[in-house]
């Protein structure tokens, strides 16, 4: 009886193990949502990861031209334009675009809050963009004022602070910033208007190019408006302070 008993012990055990096996084979129902979201995330990391690739590649390559450079190539036919490292340019230059667009630059990590709760509380639409965004924008992203385009800027600003040097930022800034129609970079914009080098710039002909921005078709720093210089002399202003209290110094050659 004893070995009877064993035996269907033993056939009961083999039927359930049996049974499990059977079940683990069984295929798995298909969920619609189970696979949309595991292809949205596998996906996900593949744009993150070409992301990462796009970013990494412009922090050493310099671009041909932006998109919109390439549109105002189409449009006019051709355009003044020569990639010119930072080592090259006139401090001057610098100091006087960091004055004018984005003092805290080398405080922040891509986006100056303090700027930014300024410009909500006074109701502005430009003054909280910085360096760092406007190249986003314009190596990366297209014109407009899109929330579609201000997401993609805000995703890529971080990823821009954190690969490249501040100084980078800076050289692709003063490379693609557009100082009149169909003239581009602080090398074109010497030549354009004062028939110089970038390197030999003042520092009152460096702020007159960086009051100019951002409405160059509307405005010349060869041939200042009332408001130009006005901007200009406080955008020196500006300058020879960011240089003493120590806000240059991440961008200081």
């Amino acid at each position: 009886m004893a070995g009877l008993s064993w035996l269907r012990c033993g056939v009961a055990r083999a039927s359930k193990t049996s049974k499990a096996k059977t079940a683990a084979r069984a295929p798995r129902r298909f969920s619609p949502l189970r696979w949309l979201l595991r292809w949205a995330f596998r996906g996900a990391v593949l744009v993150l990861v070409a992301l990462l690739i796009w970013v990494s590649w412009f922090a050493v390559m310099n671009p041909g031209a932006t998109p919109y450079m390439r549109a105002e190539s189409a449009r006019l036919g051709a355009l003044d334009y020569q990639w010119v490292r930072l080592d090259d340019v006139a401090p001057a230059m610098a100091l006087s675009a960091v004055a004018a667009e984005d003092a805290n630059f080398c405080s922040h990590w891509g986006f100056d809050m303090a700027a930014i709760r300024l410009a909500l509380e006074e109701g502005r639409a430009r003054g909280a963009s910085t360096i760092s965004q406007q190249v986003v924008k314009n190596v990366f992203l297209w014109q407009g004022r899109s929330w579609w385009r201000k997401a993609l800027e805000a995703g890529i600003t971080p990823l821009v602070e954190t690969i490249w040097s501040k100084r980078r930022i800076l050289e692709m800034y003063l490379n693609i910033a557009e100082f009149d129609e169909g003239v581009f970079g602080v090398d074109a914009a010497a030549h354009h208007y004062f028939g110089i080098g970038p390197d030999a710039l003042s520092a009152t002909q460096a702020a007159r190019l960086a009051a100019i921005l951002p409405n160059p078709k509307e405005r010349s720093a060869s041939r200042p408006s009332d408001f130009v210089r006005r901007r200009a002399n406080a955008i020196r202003d500006g300058a020879a302070t960011i240089q003493s209290d120590g806000r240059a110094a991440c961008f200081a050659g």
